[in-house]
C-alpha cells in the first residue's frame, strides 16, 4: 500500500481530551493508517494511502468538531500543461515535497492548489521543483499572474493555427487532388515536388509543433509519457519518412512523383492546434461563474474621511470606514447601518427576490443594490473577509479539487500512453513483418494513426470541466459545494433529514391567532396584552409585541410586571391586573377558564402555542403564537419526493407540534423531542440502516449532526456563507435548495459519466480501427482534436441548466 505521512499544526485545543477526541475522529477515516495527536505540541501526525483520502479531507473533519488546522495554502497558475499526465506530474511532485500536506492540480483550470508547512518548504522551492520539469507556477496573487495569460494562450495558438492553416493548405490541396474521383481539380506541378511540400511542412513541423517537442523531451527527461509524446512520434515518423522517400527519388533519378505524407504531418499539427485554440477558449468559458460573481463587487466607494466624502478604489475601503451609499448604488463592503433608512435588493447574494428595509443597526452585504434612500454604512468586512468574497473562494475551491472519480481517472491517464505507445510498436511490427512484408509504407500509417488518435486529451478533461461548470452553475442559483467530492456524493443521498425551526419554519415567531371572551373587544385585548408583554424578552412575548404594532395599535408602558417562570406573567396595565400563560397560571390565580378549552386543543393540534388572558380575575381570551411554516417549504418537499428521497423531520420540539408542521408540509416521518446533541445520533441510526443521509439545518445546533452526515447541508444567508459544519451552503433560506443541490449533483455526475464514456469508447474504438489500417493520420488528428473539443462543449451545457418543479433536463 502506497502511504504518505503529514503532520498537522492544530489550534484550539483546551485539554488532553480534545487531543483525544481529535484522534479518534482522524482514526475513523477511510486510508488513514495511523493518527497521534500531541497536546502538548498542539501537533499531529497521520499515516495514510493518499489514494483513499487527503490532509484537506483531515482538515474539514477536524473544522467539524470545533478545532482548527493551521496550514499555510497557496493558489498557483500552472502553464504549460497540454495534457491530464502533465498534471499528474505536477501533481506527484509536489506532493513529494517536505512539507506539503496536500496539492491538487486541475488540468481544465490550470491551477494548482497547495497546503503547506512554511517552516519546511517556500513558495520558491516549489517554483523551482516545478519549474525543472518544463512548467511554471504563478502564485496568483502576484503580478505576472495577475495578467491575463490565457487571453494571451489564445492569442498564441490563434496565431499559430493561422501560420500552419497557411503552409499546409497546398499540401491539402496535393492530397485532394490523389484521389480518382477530384482528378479534375487542377494541381501545380510545382506541389508535387518533394521539395517544395519539404520546404512546407518543415515550419510547421519545427516552429508550430516545437511545443510537442519540447512538451515530449520534458516529460521523458522525467521519466513518464504525455500526448506531446504521442504527437511528436507521430508526426516524426511521417516527417522523417518522406525526407527518406524524397531522397531515394533523387537516387532513382528524379523519375514520376513519389508517394510523401508530409501532408498527413502537416494536416495533424494544424488540427491539433486547431483544437487547442477551440480547447482554451472553451475552457475560459467555465471560469464565467466566478467571473460573474467578482462583476457583482463595486469598484468604487465613498468614504467619509476628516469629515470629507472622498471616492476611493474598493481595495482602499478599511475595517471601520463610513462609507455612503446613494440609491441605485451598489453596497461596496459588508458593514452595518448607522443612518438612514431603505430598501435593499439582496437577490444577488440570498436569492430573496424582495428588497429587506434597512434602518440603523442593521447589517448590510456588499455587491447588494440600495434601491431607494440614502444610507450611511460603517464597514465591518472588507476585502477577502466580505460575504462575496467568501463565496468566490468556496466556489474556487471548489472547482479546483479532485472527485474521487478523477483520482480513478487519473491513474488510467498516467498508463495510458506508455500502452498506447508499446501497442503502435508491435502494430508496426506486425504490418512489416507479417501483414505486408518489408512494406514500410503499409507499417507506417497505422502506427501513426494509433499514436495520434489515441492522445487522452478527452480523458483529462472529463471530470474537471464538469466539475468546474457544475459547481459554478450551482454557485449561481445559491448552492455552494465546498468541495469537488461533496459535489460528487450528493448524488448518492438517499434519505434527506430536515431540522424544523429555521429550516422548514421561519424561526420566527408570529401572532397567528386572536379570540375574545364577550366583555372585551379584541383591539382592547391586544392592546393590554401587547403594554403586558413589552417588558418580556421572552420570544414568544416579543412575537404578541411585534403582533400587536403590525395592527397599527399603541402601547402604554405597565406599572409593573412579574415574570412566573414555567406559567407567564403578571402586569398592571391602565389600572387591569393581567395574567397571560397557561392553564397552571389560571389555576393559580383561581380564573376560570373552562369554555377555552376545546380551543385551546385546536390551536395545539395545529402546531400552535396558545396562551390564556385574564383581566382582573376573568377570562379574557385566547393569543397564540406559531413559528409559521416558509411559504416555499411544502412545494420543495415535493420536489424532494419527485426526485426519489426519503424527507424526515428531527426537531427537539413537542410531538404534538412537530406532526403538526409536518403535516402542513407534507412529511410523514417525524422524529421529536430530540436534544441538540442526540441529534447526529439520530443520523447514525439511519446509516446503520445502509442509508445515505443529507442533513439540512442552520450549521449552529446542528453541528454534530451536519458533520457525522454524510452530507451536510447549512441553509442560511450570504452573511452565513463560512458555516464550518457543513460540507454544502445553501445561499437562500429556501428549501428548494436541497433539490436544486441534489439535481445539480446528479445532472454534473450523469455529465461526467457521458463524457468519460464518449472518451474510453473515443479511444478503445478508434484504436483498433487504426491498427488494422483503416484509419488516415490526418483523419485521427481531426477526430483527436474534435474529441477534446466535444468534451468541453458537453460540460459547458451545465452552465444552462435551468431548475424547475421535479428534475428538469440537461
Amino acid at each position: 500500500m502506497n502511504t504518505k505521512e503529514a503532520t498537522l499544526k492544530i489550534s484550539g485545543m483546551t485539554c488532553a481530551a480534545c487531543a483525544n477526541r481529535i484522534e479518534k475522529v482522524l482514526n475513523k477515516i477511510d486510508g488513514v493508517q495511523e493518527a497521534n495527536v500531541n497536546f502538548a505540541l498542539e501537533r499531529s501526525k497521520v499515516i495514510f494511502d493518499p489514494s483513499l483520502t487527503n490532509t484537506l479531507d483531515f482538515e474539514q473533519r477536524i473544522e467539524k468538531i470545533g478545532f482548527k488546522v493551521v496550514t499555510e495554502k497557496t493558489e498557483f497558475n500552472v502553464s504549460g500543461m497540454t495534457c491530464a499526465a502533465c498534471a499528474n506530474r505536477i501533481e506527484k511532485r509536489l506532493n513529494k515535497m517536505e512539507g506539503v500536506s496536500t496539492a491538487n492540480v486541475n488540468f481544465a483550470l490550470e491551477t494548482a492548489t497547495v497546503q503547506y508547512d512554511d517552516s519546511a518548504v517556500s513558495i520558491n522551492d516549489m517554483k523551482e521543483a516545478i519549474n525543472k520539469l518544463g512548467f511554471k507556477l504563478m502564485p496568483k496573487e502576484s503580478e505576472e499572474s495577475k495578467t491575463d495569460y490565457k487571453e494571451k494562450e489564445i492569442e498564441r495558438q490563434t496565431g499559430k493555427f493561422l501560420l500552419a492553416a497557411i503552409l499546409t493548405l497546398p499540401l491539402l490541396w496535393t492530397m485532394v487532388a490523389h484521389f480518382e474521383f477530384t482528378l479534375f481539380i487542377y494541381m501545380p506541378d510545382m506541389f508535387m515536388n518533394p521539395w517544395v511540400q519539404l520546404a512546407l511542412a518543415t515550419p510547421v513541423q519545427f516552429l508550430v509543433g516545437a511545443q510537442f517537442y519540447q512538451g515530449a523531451y520534458k516529460s521523458l527527461k522525467n521519466k513518464s509519457a504525455n500526448m506531446d509524446v504521442l504527437v511528436a512520434l507521430g508526426t516524426s515518423a511521417a516527417y522523417f519518412y518522406s525526407i527518406y522517400l524524397g531522397w531515394e527519388w533523387m537516387q532513382a533519378g528524379a523519375i514520376g512523383m513519389p508517394e510523401l505524407y508530409f501532408e498527413a504531418a502537416a494536416i495533424i499539427i494544424t488540427l491539433i492546434v486547431l483544437g487547442k485554440l477551440f480547447e482554451v477558449r472553451a475552457k475560459s468559458k467555465t471560469s464565467q461563474a466566478i467571473q460573474k460573481l467578482l462583476g457583482l463587487q463595486a469598484k468604487t466607494a465613498a468614504v467619509i474621511r476628516d469629515g470629507k466624502e472622498m471616492i476611493i478604489p474598493i481595495e482602499e475601503v478599511l475595517t471601520g470606514d463610513i462609507v455612503v451609499v446613494k440609491p441605485g448604488e451598489k453596497v461596496p463592503v459588508d458593514g452595518e447601518v448607522v443612518e438612514g433608512r431603505s430598501a435593499v435588493d439582496e437577490s444577488m447574494i440570498t436569492g430573496e427576490s424582495i428588497p429587506i428595509d434597512k434602518a440603523d443597526g442593521d447589517g448590510v452585504i456588499g455587491a447588494t443594490i440600495n434601491k431607494n434612500g440614502l444610507l450611511k454604512v460603517r464597514a465591518t468586512k472588507v476585502g477577502k473577509d466580505t460575504a462575496l468574497s467568501q463565496i468566490v473562494k468556496i466556489v474556487e475551491e471548489a472547482q479546483g479539487s479532485k472527485a474521487d472519480i478523477q483520482r480513478m481517472v487519473d491513474k488510467v491517464s498516467s498508463i495510458f500512453v506508455p500502452v498506447v505507445v508499446v501497442f503502435a510498436v508491435l502494430t508496426f511490427l506486425t504490418w512489416y513483418f507479417v501483414v505486408a512484408p518489408g512494406d514500410m509504407r503499409a507499417a507506417l500509417i497505422p502506427m501513426i494513426s494509433i499514436l495520434v488518435i489515441a492522445c487522452p486529451c478527452a480523458l483529462g478533461l472529463a471530470t474537471p470541466t464538469s466539475i468546474m461548470a457544475g459547481s459554478g452553475r450551482s454557485a449561481e442559483i445559491g448552492v455552494l459545494f465546498k468541495g469537488g467530492e461533496h459535489l460528487e456524493n450528493t448524488q448518492a443521498v438517499q434519505t434527506v433529514v430536515l431540522d424544523k425551526t429555521g429550516t422548514v419554519t421561519k424561526g420566527e415567531p408570529e401572532l397567528t391567532d386572536v379570540s375574545v371572551s364577550k366583555s372585551f373587544t379584541e383591539e382592547e385585548l391586544l392592546k393590554v396584552v401587547g403594554s403586558a408583554e413589552k417588558n418580556s424578552e421572552h420570544p414568544l412575548a416579543q412575537a404578541i409585541v411585534n403582533g400587536v404594532k403590525e395592527k397599527g395599535i399603541q402601547l402604554i408602558e405597565p406599572s409593573d410586571f412579574e415574570a412566573i417562570p414555567g406559567h407567564g406573567i403578571r402586569a398592571t396595565v391602565d389600572g387591569k391586573e393581567v395574567l397571560a400563560g397557561t392553564r397552571k397560571l389560571m389555576k393559580k390565580f383561581s380564573v376560570s377558564v373552562d369554555e377555552a378549552n376545546q380551543y385551546m386543543e385546536n390551536l395545539e393540534n395545529q402546531g400552535k402555542t396558545a396562551m390564556l388572558i385574564a383581566f382582573d380575575g376573568k377570562f379574557a381570551g385566547v393569543i397564540a403564537v406559531a413559528d409559521t411554516v416558509k411559504d416555499t417549504s411544502k412545494a420543495a418537499i415535493e420536489r424532494m419526493k419527485d426526485l426519489g428521497l426519503e424527507v424526515i423531520m428531527l426537531t427537539g420540539d413537542n410531538t404534538r407540534t412537530a406532526e403538526a408542521i409536518a403535516k402542513q408540509v407534507g412529511v410523514t416521518d417525524v422524529i421529536a423531542e430530540v436534544l441538540p446533541e442526540q441529534k447526529s445520533d439520530e443520523i447514525v441510526k439511519l446509516q446503520r440502516q445502509g442509508k445515505k443521509v443529507a442533513m439540512v439545518g442552520d450549521g449552529i445546533n446542528d453541528a454534530p449532526a451536519l458533520a457525522v452526515a454524510d452530507i451536510g447541508m447549512a441553509i442560511g444567508t450570504g452573511t452565513d456563507v463560512a458555516i464550518e459544519a457543513a460540507d454544502i451552503t445553501l445561499m437562500r433560506g429556501d428549501l428548494n435548495s436541497v433539490a436544486d443541490a441534489i439535481t445539480m449533483s446528479r445532472k454534473t455526475m450523469r455529465n461526467i459519466k457521458q463524457n468519460l464514456f464518449f472518451a474510453f469508447i473515443y479511444n478503445t474504438s478508434a484504436i483498433p480501427i487504426a491498427a488494422i489500417g483503416l484509419l488516415a493520420p490526418w483523419v485521427a488528428g481531426a477526430a483527436m482534436a474534435f474529441s477534446s473539443v466535444s468534451v468541453v462543449l458537453n460540460a459547458l451545457r451545465l452552465q444552462k441548466v435551468k431548475l424547475v418543479k421535479g428534475e428538469g433536463s440537461v
